[in-house]
């Protein structure tokens, strides 16, 4: 399959919302409708310095997988990092260069804001995914506390 990556936009929102509640349905999580539709508000805001979202889509231009990015100053840096939020996609469209298609695209969007850093996190348990990761970035040392 050929992979193309390109902006999300306003004619994607019934994939993007399929494709976002099957994320949060993989990781066994509940996220609010309202919540829902206010990350589809802020990702079609395209606040250029702040949060943006991809689409990989096949040949009819239809998103089969998603990304999000959040662009962040660093109390370590000059410069800005990219945090890649969200990744995921369509189950029945994995093991075709999707995901490896959108962090590339994620790494070519942080390098065009000089982003010196690009991270994220997965569940341990994300095994198939932790495959690409490993080819494609460094594992953190870090371990993740949160409120």
């Amino acid at each position: 399959m050929s992979v193309r990556v390109r902006s999300l936009e306003e004619k994607d929102k019934t994939a993007w919302l399929n494709l976002f509640k099957g994320y949060i349905e993989f990781y066994k999580a509940t996220v609010a409708e309202d919540v829902i539709e206010a990350t589809w508000q802020r990702l079609m805001a395209k606040q250029a310095n702040f949060h943006i979202a991809l689409v990989a889509v096949d040949a009819a231009d239809h998103p089969v997988g998603l990304a999000h990015i959040l662009f962040h100053s660093s109390t370590w840096s000059r410069t800005q990092y990219c945090y890649l939020e969200d990744l995921f996609v369509d189950p029945a469209q994995r093991r075709k260069g999707i995901g490896r298609a959108l962090i590339d695209a994620t790494y070519r969007e942080a390098d065009a804001r000089a982003c010196t850093r690009t991270y994220w996190l997965t569940q341990e348990f994300n095994y198939r995914a932790r495959t690409l990761y490993d080819q494609v970035a460094t594992k953190s040392p870090f371990v993740v506390y949160r409120r």
